[in-house]
């Protein structure tokens, strides 16, 4: 039977269902507009000088249903070439420009008013990164970083977009003392010195913490103890950290539970844990054993399904675990080792790299990286691979 319910009675209950919502979900104070939908996104650096024009990149990424992704700049034909397509991008301050923001806030103000400012909202610019793998690194800009950050928050919030655009700082893994095991990593003392006024003032508004976390380069700095198939997602035995009874079967999760156990150390458990940055290069040196074109393919296949499923990791199982890929093109003008030429998914000319479920800008002749039903079955992924697929269709 059917009860028609007056305009009064239905207010009440829109009234009622209003505060049970607000009861269900409690405000936890000041946080920015969320940067991050999903749990894939892409870098797309430009150090090359072959790789497609960004308006064919948008193409690219709006086909492989990829839509957060993260560049280390703001440059303008970029921005452009974003605007009314509903990618959500991230730019950047880069290192160069930390002491001169650092010392004088009306640089970042102009900064904003030339680089953010006239692209909102048509460009869905969430997210601004401060600087990238600076503490451990440069000490001379470790005291800038967090003034400069300091002033870049101030100019948001005289533009009125503190609320509309997060910030945050990528960490490489030399701002910890330790990592093995994950429970026992802490923060390097004379990184801390930095680090917590940093932290403090990131959890004051509300940002994560972003770290690059790169089993590549964990196993080929020491290939001898470290299990392949372990930074793979492979089958393997596994670790069992001895301080927390957590089994890890593989290094990605580790490396994330390292920094969740470093942040709570220091005192900042509430902090939610982000990778900036991880890949596996599909070539490198002679020196640079693993980087092959095989164990790239098998990383970023078994990485994106990871995290197609929007768990979360042995410590956190509650908070799925949101990462940049490194990253969408191979760069041929990067300096340092062969390696870092070889991150892409795909190649200069857009096609792809190798299979992993992408199509290019052109066909290609890479052989799949749909992995034998066999290797998928002994992987542990064939239970979640249809519906993994399927999930992607709508949230990335």
């Amino acid at each position: 039977m059917t009860v028609a319910m007056g305009p009064r009675r239905c207010a009440r209950w829109m009234v009622l269902l209003l505060c049970t919502l607000l009861l269900a979900f409690p405000s936890h104070g000041h946080r920015p507009a969320e940067a991050f939908v999903g749990a894939y996104g892409i870098n797309y650096g430009r150090i090359a000088n072959n790789i497609p024009s960004p308006d064919k990149v948008v193409a690219l990424l709006r086909s492989s249903k990829i839509r957060n992704v993260k560049i280390y700049d703001a440059d303008h034909g970029v921005l452009d070439a974003f605007r009314g397509t509903g990618l959500n991008l991230v730019v950047a301050v880069n290192n160069g420009l930390l002491k001169d923001f650092a010392a004088n806030e009306s640089a970042a103000v102009d900064w904003l008013n030339g680089n953010v400012k006239p692209y909102l909202p048509q460009t869905r610019i969430v997210g601004i990164t401060v600087g990238n793998e600076v503490l451990g690194g440069d000490p001379s800009l470790a005291e800038p970083l967090v003034g400069a950050i300091k002033n870049v928050y101030g100019g948001l919030k005289k533009l009125h977009l503190e609320d509309k655009i997060e910030l945050f700082s990528p960490h490489s893994e030399a701002v910890f003392a330790t990592s093995y095991p994950p429970s026992a990593c802490v923060f390097k003392e004379d990184v801390m010195v930095y680090m917590k006024p940093l932290l403090d003032f990131f959890q004051r508004i509300g940002s994560p913490f972003y770290v690059n976390a790169y089993p590549f380069l964990a196993y080929i700095s020491d290939p001898d103890h470290i299990d392949i198939n372990y930074a793979l997602f492979q089958p393997n035995p596994g670790i069992l950290d001895p301080n927390t009874s957590l089994h890890y079967d593989n290094m990605f999760d580790a490396q994330v539970d390292a920094a969740y156990a470093a942040l709570q150390a220091a005192g900042y458990k509430d902090m939610e844990v982000r990778v900036a940055e991880t890949g596996w290069a599909s070539s490198g040196d002679q020196n640079e054993v693993g980087a092959s074109v095989e164990n790239a393919r098998t990383y970023n296949f078994n990485l994106r399904k990871r995290l197609f499923l929007r768990k979360g990791t042995p410590l956190k199982p509650k908070t799925p675990v949101k990462a940049y890929i490194f990253a969408l093109f191979n760069e041929n003008s990067k300096p340092g080792p062969a390696s870092e030429k070889h991150y892409g998914l795909f190649n200069a000319d857009g096609r792809i790299s190798y299979d992993i479920g992408y199509s290019g800008l052109l066909p290609s002749s890479a052989s799949s990286s749909l992995l034998p039903m066999k290797k998928m079955r002994a992987g542990g992924w064939i239970v979640h691979c249809s519906a993994a697929v399927i999930l992607s269709i709508f949230f990335f």
